[in-house]
């Protein structure tokens, strides 16, 4: 930074960021501290595939914000910089059907997008195969936040097609791995019978980092992101303090840039614990907005409606969201199991005098958070 230091003040071409970007969720680190074991677990699992075999399918579990994601996509940089192995991660959560997920796959074999209509899944599946084998490749897939699969009823499919690649497509070498943050859903238990007796996957947990990691981490982050001296330890441990009682270190990569925002906008050099405290209002939110960004029209209109009827009964929200949709009652409550299991919202069953047992739908967030995200 230019001007004088010792005046405490930016002038307004000058920036607290040595690097922003070291702040964005989706940064890869250089050092990925405290996931460890995890990483060698994954390496085993993947280490046949750069001897040309298939590797071993793997899952990987652990609450969000914990190391998942940025661990897969750190070993799959290294698979394809120093090896002939195909890795291709797709987003679930945004591609949540089997044709979605081929056409991802599609995609990353070819180089260029399938046509929108007129091709047959057959026919895509079969194109991947077949060029896979015709390049000698062993292909790997993570399918992220495999959970999406699962609250559209996919899951089973999709993974049938790919553990069942080498017995349609002889020579194709396939290997999954399926990561997943929701805890309450028992992969495999929800899957058919038919994929259980193939899918037997390696075991990797990713548990929820202790307020040390998550400082030594953010720490980490913060001096290849800020100017030297931007943030001092008293600041840097209440960052750690309130990711910690969120269990996302999200929340703190999140909050250490909106900190540094509001330090600018006071024209400071250094982030104050008002700047901390201001940022986390927002920052508090971040599995919320991710979680509202990957839902359908109809899903955030559902969504809409509940925060509206905050706490009404099930078939009093159904009316609402009716009137505004035109959907019938199927899709309704397909949604309502979705938004729970997302942690979107909370559906209780209470005895109703006279009517037996209903459910109390409640948003799990206040109402004008969600109303706020969703506009």
């Amino acid at each position: 930074m230019t001007g004088d230091p010792d005046d405490g003040m930016l002038s307004w071409d000058e920036s607290v960021f040595r690097d922003e970007h070291v702040f964005e969720i989706d940064y890869i680190p250089e050092t990925f501290k405290h996931r460890e074991s995890q990483l060698e677990s994954l390496k085993y699992a993947l280490r046949p595939a750069v001897r040309g075999s298939r590797p071993l399918n793997t899952m990987v579990r652990g609450p969000p914000g914990t190391g998942k994601t940025t661990a897969v996509q750190k070993l799959f940089g290294e698979l394809s910089a120093q090896t002939d192995v195909r890795t291709v991660r797709v987003n679930c959560q945004v591609d949540s059907t089997r044709y979605a997920v081929f056409s991802r796959l599609f995609e990353s074999v070819f180089d260029y997008e399938p046509p929108s209509s007129g091709i047959s899944f057959k026919k895509l599946f079969g194109q991947i195969t077949d060029r896979l084998v015709e390049d000698d490749e062993v292909l790997v897939v993570a399918l992220d936040d495999v959970n999406y699969l699962f609250y559209e009823n996919e899951a089973s499919d999709t993974l049938y097609s790919l553990l069942r690649a080498h017995e349609a497509h002889s020579g194709a070498r396939i290997g999954v791995i399926v990561v997943s943050s929701d805890l309450s859903l028992d992969v495999i238990e929800e899957l058919d019978s038919r994929v259980q007796s193939v899918f037997r996957p390696e075991e990797v947990y990713f548990p929820v980092y202790d307020t040390t990691e998550i400082y030594d981490i953010l720490r980490e982050r913060a001096d290849r992101g800020f100017h030297e001296g931007v943030i001092d330890r008293p600041e840097l441990e209440r960052v750690a303090e309130l990711t910690g009682e969120s269990g996302d270190l999200r929340v703190g990569i999140d909050l250490l840039r909106r900190a540094g925002l509001n330090a600018e906008m006071r024209a400071s050099r250094t982030v104050a614990e008002e700047d901390v405290e201001d940022a986390y209002e927002k920052s508090k939110f971040v599995h919320l907005s991710r979680s509202l960004r990957g839902l359908s029209d109809s899903e955030r209109a559902l969504v809409e409606t509940l925060a509206e009827h905050d706490g009404k009964r099930a078939g009093e929200v159904y009316e609402a969201f009716h009137e505004a949709t035109d959907l019938g009652y199927t899709r309704y409550s397909e949604i309502i199991n979705k938004l729970d299991q997302l942690g979107v919202i909370e559906a209780e069953y209470a005895e109703v005098e006279g009517r037996g047992r209903s459910r109390e739908l409640s948003l799990a967030y206040d109402p004008d958070a969600v109303l706020d995200r969703l506009r």
